[in-house]
């Protein structure tokens, strides 16, 4: 890369950001024109349009978005490899980008984000959430937490399992009163069953573990299927039915008694709990600070005794 290339990127960054050749002007403390030069020259070169100019603002090309995903990453490596080089590597800084699932993101994995902020101010965290297992590399992610089986990770990938949800049977107290506390598998199936729907419009079956040990799915007929996980808690807490939950997301609901754990001897184990990385990125102070708290993270907290003598 010349450095005329490197040169123009930078103020090419900092006009679809701004949305403005003045105001990226300013940003870089250069003059307008030279901006407008700089994004001109680098056009010219890609034989492409990148900026459409208008006289309120400039409005980015689709191959112009295209090009400022691939500017912002090369800028990002080229900040990270000067921070490990740097005298103060040993202070985690910069930007730090982690992916977690929706609903544990936020009930498990936004409580540990918190205080690493806090005793962190060199980092700028950017947080994306999604349920789909994101591409670490296209995306720019440093970690991604992810609920699941990691198979045919890539040897440039680094992965860790910190554990593995155990799940429970539960209802609201109002349901059991009214229809009674099911003892065994097959008195659980006579209930009103709300289940998971899938994307392609499948319902998880529940899973129960047989006496030598083995996982067993068992396919359930269901009065509800919900295709969130927040919804099924809600339709439970309602006294609609019962549901078969990850103790991580049910925890809270049965410490106030809007749920009661049923049948305590069935707690199979469920999804795995890992943490993913670019493993070229794991010797920055950054990833590796991030890598320490997350291993706090917990997937099967302890339920509420009285409900699990019951």
């Amino acid at each position: 890369m010349s450095d005329q290339r490197l040169k123009d990127i930078v103020p090419f960054v900092a006009s679809v950001e701004e949305g403005s050749f003045t105001a990226a002007a300013e940003r870089l403390h250069l003059t307008g024109s030279a901006v407008s030069k700089s994004v001109a020259r680098l056009e010219a070169r890609l034989g492409s349009r990148l900026l459409e100019r208008t006289t309120r603002r400039l409005e980015v090309t689709d191959a112009g978005n295209a090009y400022y995903q691939t500017c912002i990453r090369i800028l990002e490596e080229l900040a990270e490899a000067e921070s490990v080089l740097a005298a103060h590597r040993t202070i985690p800084a910069g930007r730090l980008r982690l992916a977690v699932p929706n609903t544990y993101g936020r009930l498990g994995v936004m409580p540990l984000l918190i205080p690493f902020c806090q005793q962190h101010p060199e980092i700028d965290l950017s947080l994306t959430f999604s349920d789909r297992f994101v591409d670490l590399f296209d995306e720019g992610i440093d970690v991604a937490v992810r609920i699941g089986q990691t198979v045919d990770l890539p040897a440039s990938l680094g992965c860790r399992q910190i554990g593995r949800e155990k799940m429970v049977f539960c209802a609201a107290p109002d349901y059991l009163q009214r229809a009674g506390t099911p003892q065994n598998e097959a008195e659980l199936m006579q209930h009103r069953a709300i289940l998971y729907e899938r994307v392609d419009g499948s319902t998880k079956p529940w899973l129960f573990t047989t006496a030598d040990g083995h996982p067993a799915w068992r396919s359930v007929p269901y009065r509800m299927a919900l295709g969130d996980v927040d919804a099924q808690v809600q339709a439970l807490c309602a006294g609609l039915g019962v549901g078969q939950m990850p103790t991580w997301l049910v925890h809270a609901h049965v410490q106030r008694g809007e749920l009661e754990v049923i049948m305590p001897h069935c707690q199979p184990h469920g999804l795995a709990l890992t943490l993913v990385w670019p493993r070229r990125k794991q010797l920055l102070p950054k990833v590796d600070a991030l890598l320490m708290a997350l291993g706090a993270l917990e997937i099967s907290p302890p339920l509420a005794a009285p409900a699990l003598d019951q």
